[in-house]
């Protein structure tokens, strides 16, 4: 089902004949561009990539200005983005053609760079049926921002339709078919006994003997969307199982997890880390008792293990020499708090070498991309960017609290980066 932005009607209705606030020399009402500044004079940095996002859906002409006020976008001057804009709470600045010149020359100065934005993405979460909006960060934050997105399951992926999309993400799903292993703490409860139904109707439903070797299928569509073209982005458990799934091929590793039979101590030396995207080498976790995954997670969160949190620092990277990290860490702030998840960070050992480090702190990394076949893939650590302790059944975030919210604008950086074009690099 399409899902569509929600706004407040009376907010709509008072504003939609109102102009934003328009600020510098340029706020006449004929200027040729609408500057969006993404710096910390933005009122609403998370509606801003839905303003943008609008723009670029509607063939309209837009422009992301690397390292230039923290990732600004310059936008056609339109009454309906205007209106757009006031009805959002996203600042916007008139800027003529004199000051576009400025703007230009000022980055060509410095090491920034202008990215047109063509063609909007779009956009698949991967979420099981009837699940609620809030049951992830970034189908809250599409909501938030006003960002179209379409739903799709094991159905969709298992019959070949993942194609359709520019950009798929995944959350907190296990797709080593253990239920993240919450049998021990949750197994009475109706979410999980409803989640144990429905994927187990699943895998009859598509012919496999268990969960776990459906789940792995579904990694296997995944990884073929990626290889094909595809844009992947995932955050919490996903980044971690959806690798050991795809490492686990030709092994009954994930099986015996699931399936209580005692694990094959030698299946682990098995595992064929070629296949997979980000990681390699790690040690899966046989327990079933323990509810970790492997040692891919730096923090260990339901584990004595348990780390706690500190902050990740964003690394900084050439607009010119380095296009695609640059838009994947625009933000106007560059150490964020850190944020627990079931995954909630890499080790940086595991990662595959090719990886691009976007964030970290030490030798534990939050936020990684790479390239895989003809696509790509990010993978972001942790579950809710404004929810450090996330715990089942908490109420969700509102973003409406958190409109300036530096983690969640990582999320949405990715959203924007399938629709950009970056120049050829001079050689």
């Amino acid at each position: 089902m399409r899902m569509r932005r929600m706004r407040t009607q009376i907010l709509g209705i008072a504003l939609a004949v109102a102009l934003p606030i328009l600020s510098g020399a340029g706020s006449h009402l004929h200027a040729q561009h609408l500057l969006v500044p993404m710096d910390r004079g933005q009122s609403d940095h998370l509606r801003a990539y839905g303003l943008t996002y609008a723009v670029i859906e509607r063939g309209e002409a837009a422009e992301w200005l690397l390292n230039f006020r923290d990732g600004a976008f310059l936008l056609p001057d339109r009454t309906w983005i205007r209106r757009e804009a006031a009805v959002l709470g996203v600042r916007v600045e008139a800027v003529d053609g004199a000051e576009v010149a400025t703007i230009r020359d000022t980055m060509a100065r410095g090491d920034m760079e202008a990215v047109l934005l063509e063609a909007a993405p779009r956009i698949a979460v991967y979420t099981p049926p009837n699940s609620p909006p809030w049951a992830d960060a970034v189908t809250l934050v599409l909501e938030y921002a006003g960002i179209p997105y379409e739903t799709v399951w094991d159905a969709e992926v298992l019959e070949g339709r993942l194609p359709d999309y520019d950009w798929l993400h995944l959350h907190h799903e296990d797709f080593t078919g253990q239920y993240s292993k919450f049998f021990q703490a949750f197994a009475a409860t109706p979410w999980l006994r409803e989640e144990v139904a429905r994927n187990t109707e699943m895998a009859e439903r598509f012919g496999y003997d268990d969960v776990p070797e459906l789940k792995r299928a579904v990694a296997e569509g995944i990884r073929s969307f990626v290889m094909g073209g595809g844009f992947l982005f995932a955050m919490c458990s996903a980044t971690e199982t959806l690798d050991l799934a795809l490492a686990s091929h030709g092994t009954d590793i994930t099986a015996s997890f699931a399936n209580g039979r005692p694990p094959d101590p030698d299946a682990a030396s098995r595992m064929d880390w070629d296949r997979a995207l980000a990681f390699q080498g790690a040690q899966p976790q046989l327990s079933a008792s323990v509810n970790a995954f492997s040692d891919i997670d730096t923090h260990q969160v339901n584990t004595s293990a348990r780390r706690a949190l500190g902050s990740f620092a964003l690394f900084e990277f050439s607009a010119r020499a380095d296009p695609v990290a640059a838009m994947l860490v625009q933000n106007h702030q560059a150490v964020i708090p850190d944020f627990y998840g079931l995954t909630t960070a890499f080790a940086a050992d595991r990662l595959k070498p090719g990886s691009t480090i976007l964030a970290r702190e030490g030798n534990r990394v939050k936020y990684v991309h790479g390239s895989a076949g003809e696509g790509s893939w990010t993978f972001y650590g942790g579950h809710d960017p404004e929810d450090a302790e996330h715990q089942v059944g908490d109420a969700p975030t509102r973003l409406e609290l958190h409109p300036n919210s530096a983690g969640y604008r990582l999320i949405l950086n990715n959203i924007l980066f399938p629709a950009a074009k970056p120049r050829p690099l001079k050689t």
